[in-house]
């Protein structure tokens, strides 16, 4: 078979998907771990917490090293150690529980592993869509980025049925079956073409020093960083608010608090993937960061279930266009950046998914509810917002 550029986007797509799988399969887990091994929510944002800085630490030495390694053998090797890790998830834990006497430590390495791909994967896959041939990037980026929204929703719709099927209790099958996903994508990556953001526009690599000379770069570093908070806030935690705060039971649950907090993401940057090229992508992000904000309130302060979730959904449509609108317009406006860049803008999507979550799950263990969490994540979209403003008063947006 001979694979072309086309076969390159749809792996690409599938690395989204494994991305996904890995950060937000172990959240539907999160009451279950709870109850089986006695593990608090604190301990429970702790893991989401450590899955983010594995993944900035990947982030960081990636911006430094992965131009000079090449994609290809970064990418397989990203895929081998998310499978492995999501073996590990279904494994570990009782292992670590018979042996340890606490769970705590065999979960904290499954993440581990699985957080060195899934770093890997953040920082490369969106290079390798950039340095594909053809124009309108910023349509094909924020396509690319649905992609992890609809893998969020497989993995819930998929891990629901799952549960249906053969109940909470054979959790530790589930992490084994979604491992096929990145085993079989590391194969398909071994051979489809691929070239480097540098090759593709005849540069030198960007080195760190260079990067921080651009004047935007630390405007689009906070971006990332509430971009990343904005998102993970709601989807971390959905399935453990509407279970734990509106009393709504597991299956039910899943499906209206995460399930629907991807889908809405995802027709969001499907949205923006068909019309980018209509819109004034600035304009967008600063009406999404009003619905965001409004979502949060809703999720917090309403007094009916339905209209709760009706808020987790709104959050999923309004954080769609963060982070792969902030890509698109540091990749317009620093161009030079290349790979490096997009690394460094990863570790600071990532330092946001650190710390968005674990700053809900604190003050929602410190209280006992998810409320004051949730109103604290209006702060986010806020200063997405003041940096959107900036830069649409710099000369620098059109």
């Amino acid at each position: 078979m001979k694979f072309t550029w086309k076969h390159t986007l749809y792996a690409s797509y599938t690395g989204y998907i494994t991305q996904a799988i890995v950060n937000n399969l172990a959240p539907l887990l999160f009451l279950i771990f709870q109850k089986q091994y006695d593990i608090g929510a604190a301990q429970l944002g702790l893991l989401v917490g450590f899955n983010f800085t594995v993944q900035m630490l990947v982030d960081f030495l990636a911006a430094k090293y992965a131009s000079r390694l090449g994609y290809r053998p970064l990418i397989v090797a990203a895929h081998i150690f998310c499978g492995a890790g999501l073996v590990c998830l279904g494994i570990l834990p009782g292992l670590s529980q018979t042996v340890f006497h606490s769970a705590f430590p065999g979960l904290l390495f499954s993440v581990f592993l699985y957080a060195l791909g899934g770093g890997l994967i953040e920082v490369l896959i969106s290079p390798i869509v950039e340095a594909l041939p053809g124009e309108e990037k910023e349509a094909a980026m924020s396509m690319l980025h649905s992609f992890y929204c609809w893998g969020h929703m497989f993995v819930v719709l998929i891990s629901t049925l799952f549960f249906q099927a053969f109940t909470t209790a054979a959790w530790m099958w589930l992490p084994l079956l979604w491992a096929a996903v990145p085993f079989c994508n590391a194969l398909v990556f071994r051979k489809v073409p691929l070239r480097t953001l540098e090759e593709a526009n005849e540069s030198a690599p960007a080195g760190l020093k260079s990067l921080f000379s651009l004047k935007l770069i630390p405007l689009f570093f906070l971006l990332m960083i509430c971009s990343g908070a904005a998102e993970q806030a709601m989807s971390q935690w959905a399935s453990y608010f509407a279970e734990s705060s509106l009393g709504i039971s597991k299956t039910l649950g899943d499906l209206m608090g995460p399930c629907m907090f991807a889908l809405f993401m995802g027709l969001s940057r499907l949205y923006y993937g068909k019309k980018g090229s209509q819109l004034r992508l600035g304009r967008f992000i600063l009406l999404s960061c009003a619905l965001c904000a409004g979502g949060y309130l809703l999720a917090a302060l309403s007094p009916w279930p339905i209209l709760a979730l009706a808020g987790c959904a709104l959050c999923g449509f309004s954080v769609g266009i963060f982070w792969p609108g902030t890509f698109s317009l540091a990749a317009r406006h620093c161009p030079a950046g290349g790979t490096a860049m997009f690394a460094l803008l990863a570790l600071a999507g990532d330092i946001g998914c650190a710390a968005g979550p674990a700053a809900a799950g604190f003050l929602a263990s410190s209280t006992g509810s998810m409320t004051p969490g949730l109103l604290f994540s209006i702060l986010f979209p806020l200063l997405i917002a003041i940096g959107i403003f900036r830069l649409i008063r710099s000369p620098h947006l059109s």
